[in-house]
């Protein structure tokens, strides 16, 4: 049985914003490039589209050849698919921008000799870096790609000496090839390399390396601390201020600053797995042993749509949800997708709505941030200044409702309207306006939008 909180109403007195790593800054993005997906082969651009504008693309490098040294013969892999025709070109044609993650795939530690099959292809990976960017990049006839990443998560298993060797080699091929090419960096964090994620300090702060990137790329989840019971991969809500989701994200800007001040920071995977009870009655292995459970379905729309809000707030330049589909598989990872069997889950509609709601407008500060309390943050449309929007919501995982008394309102309230979670859309509210700048409304842990026209302030 589900349990709502229902507080008092309570007034909120909104005179300074918190501050922003980015202040109120025209060059922060829209939302519409801000928002990304990750894809494969089987995305399906004519839905996501209705999501984001941004995907990326796991495109491993065995698929390309047999081994390191192979022909090149780009855009044709090995297995006959037509990286131009089936996939990146339709991508294309439907309006995304594509970022490609080059994967090692089994040419990385999967392969208990992979060391072997690098040695002495310094100027292979040269090449193919050369090719890859000199087929698909954006100076070219297609325009397919315009970014690159050099390995997906290649962590402390993969050996750091060579990896720099190759990441040299390969990002130099990749500057020859196409200038505008922007090259990322694997998956990478400040402090001590992991499993998944090589270290900034050791792998990416050498002058060499640092001249030849232009984004630093980190992957990350809301994941609970260590507990006798529960799985190691067990999510929270973004804003719980136990994990460490957002400081691995704070970390990264701190080092950017410090280190590479041009560079821009890209969350290239963040997500929740949301599966059904069907799926969940039948878990095997791991994940039944270690007691795996993934977020509800309508969580899984909250986290991704607050996650974003939250990642707006910082100094980063786009963030790529995890994933695009999944097959109702009660696993890590395997219950990630914003469809469930291409049929759209609650969160692709959550998505779609903030697309749709926000995509030309851009953060400008956050009015309010209270711990387990209530967030609001405040857009800006790009090109119409006047129209603002407040997005407020309770960060919180425990169905809490709350109502509230805003005050400061920035202009005539024009429309307010709860966080779609179904085709129907989103769900419209009742927000009383109280006098010429203030509005009291109840809030939900999914964000209500409030649309402004500073013009009739």
């Amino acid at each position: 049985m589900e349990l709502k909180s229902r507080l008092p109403a309570i007034a909120l007195l909104i005179c300074l914003p918190v501050c922003l790593s980015h202040g109120d800054n025209p060059s922060k993005p829209l939302m519409k490039d801000f928002i990304g997906i990750n894809g494969h082969f089987q995305f399906k651009p004519s839905l996501y589209r209705q999501t984001c504008r941004l995907v990326r693309n796991y495109h491993n490098m065995d698929w390309d050849v047999k081994q390191p040294g192979g022909q090149l013969t780009f855009p044709i892999c090995r297995n006959q698919v037509d990286w131009e025709k089936h996939v990146y070109g339709q991508w294309v044609e439907h309006g995304f921008e594509v970022d490609l993650c080059a994967q090692f795939g089994s040419f990385g530690t999967n392969n208990k000799d992979y060391t072997r099959l690098w040695h002495g292809q310094e100027e292979w990976i040269y090449k193919y870096g050369y090719e890859m960017a000199r087929h698909f990049g954006p100076s070219g006839e297609k325009k397919l790609v315009t970014s690159i990443e050099i390995g997906n998560e290649p962590g402390n298993g993969f050996d750091d000496t060579l990896y720099r060797k190759l990441f040299l080699q390969m990002a130099k091929g990749i500057r020859e090839g196409d200038p505008q090419m922007k090259i990322v960096t694997a998956t990478a964090h400040s402090g001590p390399a992991d499993k998944y994620s090589k270290s900034l300090e050791e792998t990416f702060a050498s002058p060499e390396i640092m001249a030849l990137y232009d984004v630093i790329n980190v992957h990350v989840y809301a994941i609970k601390p260590a507990k006798t019971g529960q799985s190691p991969w067990e999510r929270s809500y973004p804003e719980d201020p136990l994990l460490d989701y957002l400081k691995i994200v704070d970390a990264a800007i701190a080092f950017r600053d410090q280190k590479a001040a041009k560079k821009q920071v890209w969350i290239t995977e963040f997500g929740y797995d949301s599966c059904t009870s069907a799926a969940m009655s039948k878990r095997e292995g791991w994940a039944e042993k270690l007691n795996w459970s993934g977020v509800t379905d309508t969580q899984q729309a909250q986290y991704i749509v607050r996650s974003l809000l939250c990642f707006a707030e910082r100094d980063i330049t786009r963030a790529y949800i995890y994933y695009f589909n999944d097959n109702d598989e009660a696993s890590v990872h395997a219950a990630s997708g914003l469809t469930r069997n291409f049929q759209p889950k609650p969160s692709f509609w959550a998505v779609k709505h903030l697309y749709e709601t926000l995509g030309e407008y851009r953060l400008i500060r956050v009015v309010l941030k209270q711990t387990d309390n209530l967030y609001v943050h405040e857009f800006q449309h790009g090109s119409s200044g006047n129209l603002h929007c407040w997005v407020v919501w309770s960060p919180t995982a425990s169905n809490r409702e709350q109502m509230i008394t805003l005050r400061n309102a920035p202009g005539k309230l024009l429309r307010a309207e709860r966080m779609a979670l179904n085709k129907s859309g989103a769900e419209k509210i009742n927000a009383q306006s109280l006098g010429a700048d203030a509005i009291q409304l109840l809030t939900t842990e999914s964000p209500s939008y409030l649309m402004f026209d500073k013009t009739h302030q």
